[in-house]
Formats: structure tokens, sequence, C-alpha cells
């Protein structure tokens, strides 16, 4: 199945100062901007496009159960993961199994945009955080 980048996951610790960041040194539009308190999200997102390139910049909202603050914790700010779109999730996901890839089945869930997706397991990615997403109400 064809994988392309759907967009940057960075982990951040200041929100409106890296948005100026983005907006004002690198030319970024702001798409969105929404909270997300669902269990294992607990983040203010801002989604950045760069030339049609996005960026998520994910600010921890509760400092003891995000898993974005967790992992500044644990390894700084910067890049927390890569999305890669695929067809169909439920596809992809059946060539992961296919292959003994396993996947964060708790990661599972349909953000606000309808993107649904689910993060594979960095044990099996050589460490990296690997988000695998769909778009199935997309017309494109």
């Amino acid at each position: 199945m064809e994988k392309t980048l759907d967009h940057i996951g960075v982990a951040v610790r200041q929100l409106d100062e890296t948005i100026n960041f983005y907006e004002n040194i690198l030319g970024a539009t702001m798409i969105d901007r929404y909270r997300s308190e669902a269990p294992g999200v607990e983040s203010e997102i801002a989604i950045m496009d760069i030339h049609g390139d996005r960026t998520e910049l994910l600010c921890p909202t509760n400092n003891t159960t995000s898993p974005i603050a967790r992992f500044i914790k644990q390894k700084g700010k910067g890049v927390h993961h890569i999305a890669y779109r695929v067809d169909d999730l439920e596809d992809a996901l059946q060539e992961l199994k296919d292959e003994g890839i396993r996947v964060m089945e708790d990661t599972r869930r349909t953000n606000k945009h309808g993107r649904r997706l689910i993060y594979l397991n960095p044990a099996d990615t050589e460490g990296t955080i690997i988000e695998y997403c769909d778009y199935p109400n997309d017309q494109e």
C-alpha cells in the first residue's frame, strides 16, 4: 500500500511562541488551533501549513497524564512523531499485522478533522513514533 507523508508532530512547551516562530520566520499559516482533553491526548494543537506541508504543534495541557508531557520529560521538545497517510487504515493495519508490526491500540481514534489514526509500536519501528492515518470522508 502506498504511503505519503501527512504531517510531522512537534512537541512544544510554549505554543504561542512556537506559532509565532512558524508564522514569522518560516512563513507558515495556521490552519487550526484546538484543545483535546481526550484521554491519551490532553494537548493543545496548532496545525501549521507551509506550502501544503503540515506540521502539528503539540503542547501538553496536563503535565501528569499527557503523553506529550511525558515525551518532553523523557526526550525534550522537538519532533514527536511522523504521520503517514494511507488509502485505508484498516487495510494498512492488516498489512502491519501480516508483517508482525504491532500497533498501540489505545491510540486509535478519530480526530476533529475526521482523520482516523493509530500509532505503531516504537519497539517495532527502531524507536521512531509513527502514525498511520486516513481520511475516510475526504473526497480527494
